[in-house]
C-alpha cells in the first residue's frame, strides 16, 4: 500500500470547472521547494498546466520560500515541469487541441516520499452550472442535518 501525505487541495477548481478526467504527475522540483512543501506553504490561486513542445508545465503555483533556506532558495512563482508518461500526454494533447478544454492542479500530495501533482482535464462552468453546484451542496446539507436530527 502506498503512501499518501496530502499537501494541499485546490478546492476552488471543483467548483469553476467540470473535472472530466485526471492525471498524477510527478514535479521537478529543488530541494528547498520539498522542504516548504513539507511545511505545507503552498498557494495554488490562479495555477494551470500548460503543454508545449510535448512537455508539460505547471504555472503560476506559488511555493513560499524555505524559512530557513540561504540565498540559495528557489523562486516562488517559477515554472516547474510535470512528468508524464508519453502515451497519457498524447491523450492530454488530443483532448485539449479537440475540445478546448484547459488543465488545473487539484491536488499536491507525497506518495512514498515523491511530491505529486493531481492534474485535472477540465471545462469552464457557466454560471447557471455554478448555482446547481450551490443548490446541490445545500440540499446535501440538509439531508445530512435531518440525518444527525433522527439518529438522536
Amino acid at each position: 500500500m502506498s503512501n499518501l501525505i496530502n499537501i494541499a487541495e485546490n478546492r476552488r477548481a471543483r467548483f469553476d470547472y467540470a473535472i472530466l478526467d485526471t492525471f498524477e504527475c510527478g514535479m521537478v522540483l529543488v530541494g528547498t521547494e520539498v522542504k516548504s512543501l513539507r511545511e505545507r506553504h503552498v498557494n495554488f490561486s490562479d495555477a494551470y498546466a500548460l503543454l508545449k513542445d510535448h512537455e508539460l508545465f505547471l504555472i503560476g503555483l506559488k511555493i513560499e520560500p524555505y524559512m530557513y533556506g540561504t540565498h540559495e532558495n528557489h523562486i516562488v512563482d517559477r515554472t516547474r515541469k510535470l512528468l508524464l508518461h508519453r502515451k497519457e500526454l498524447d491523450k492530454l494533447e488530443r483532448s485539449i487541441t479537440r475540445k478546448g478544454l484547459t488543465l488545473i492542479p487539484l491536488k499536491l500530495y507525497f506518495k512514498d516520499g515523491r511530491a505529486k501533482v493531481l492534474i485535472g482535464l477540465a471545462e469552464g462552468k457557466t454560471k447557471g452550472d455554478k448555482r446547481q453546484s450551490i443548490k446541490k451542496r445545500e440540499a446535501d446539507r440538509e439531508v445530512a442535518r435531518a440525518m444527525r436530527r433522527g439518529s438522536r
